[in-house]
């Protein structure tokens, strides 16, 4: 009954600040500089009646809030408006792009749980030299920015090696996931370093604690140890790491799928936000806040459940 109470108060809480987000969105035309009718045009030749029919289209004559109301109700319809550099429906846009940008998130993600929690969990346990070099090899995968990494892949498994494509999606699950591969890796080695850092502080801080020198001291096998009073007690703070992952990840892929040239909505982002293409920005704008909520919302969720010491958004006192 407790945990219906807190996820009802987090959805309202999410559907209320996507209200505020959407807001935010739809009046960010009205802050371009210009008129928002000459804004749309997107640079053509602005004669009357060409200005005549966009205000007409968009309605622009009416008051603020009733284009706003409009716009959002057509938005909770799944009616994001027609886009005017593609000439199609904005939604039929993001229908043929979601998909493929969801891969990617999904590919890269993989990659940095399964590596970030491997290296982490290998230097906090072995230590030693062992832990310098992964340590140095972070610290490396930090200071190397998405796009850095993306120009860096190109260039040597790509051009020189010829193991990889250099971009586009591919045709077919096969073909797409070998396209996506060297996006999914660019995107994910900075959160690699970022997620090996954070796991091996946590089991570090966690193999101080006294029930790991007492679960040892009554013989308990020191692969137990580590995964049972070590790692499970380190979830909580990777989950909330987790969090963050995935919301760099969606940022993110604007800048890794228009190097790739990704037929992904980070790219369609990119070339709207280039071309003008209000009605895209707006829609893929608040589609990345929406899965950004989503995110978070679910890992406030799941928390309880990985540690014990959090229930319903409040940590227990210590015993």
């Amino acid at each position: 009954m407790r945990f219906a109470r807190f996820a009802a108060r987090r959805l309202a809480e999410m559907a209320a600040t996507l209200l505020a987000a959407s807001f935010v969105i739809f009046g960010a035309m009205y802050l371009a500089p210009g008129d928002p009718a000459s804004f749309l045009l997107s640079g053509r030749s602005a004669t009357p009646d060409a200005i005549k029919a966009i205000n007409e289209q968009y309605h622009l004559n009416d008051p603020f809030a009733v284009q706003y109301l409009r716009w959002l109700g057509q938005v909770l319809q799944g009616d994001f408006g027609r886009s005017i550099e593609y000439r199609t429906s904005v939604s039929n846009l993001l229908a043929a792009r979601l998909p493929t940008t969801l891969l990617l998130v999904a590919m890269a993600l993989v990659l940095v749980m399964a590596a970030g929690l491997a290296l982490g969990w290998i230097g906090a346990v072995r230590g030693g030299a062992t832990d310098s070099t992964i340590l140095v090899t972070t610290t490396v995968a930090v200071g190397t920015p998405s796009f850095v990494a993306a120009v860096l892949l190109q260039g040597l498994f790509a051009v020189k090696l010829h193991w990889f494509p250099s971009g586009g999606t591919g045709t077919g699950l096969l073909d797409t996931l070998w396209h996506l591969t060297l996006p999914a890796v660019a995107l994910a080695l900075y959160l690699i370093g970022m997620l090996a850092r954070v796991t091996r502080s946590a089991m570090l801080e966690a193999l101080g604690h006294e029930h790991v020198t007492v679960a040892r001291s009554r013989g308990v096998p020191e692969r137990s140890v580590i995964l049972r009073h070590v790692f499970r007690n380190s979830l909580g703070t990777v989950l909330t790491m987790g969090g963050l992952i995935v919301s760099t990840l969606l940022i993110c892929t604007v800048l890794v799928e228009s190097a790739f040239s990704v037929d992904g909505i980070g790219q369609l982002l990119d070339l709207s936000t280039t071309t003008k293409d209000f009605p895209v920005v707006q829609a893929v704008s608040l589609i990345i806040v929406g899965l950004f909520m989503t995110v978070n919302l679910a890992v406030d969720l799941l928390h309880p459940l990985v540690d014990p010491r959090v229930t319903l958004g409040e940590r227990r006192s210590a015993a």
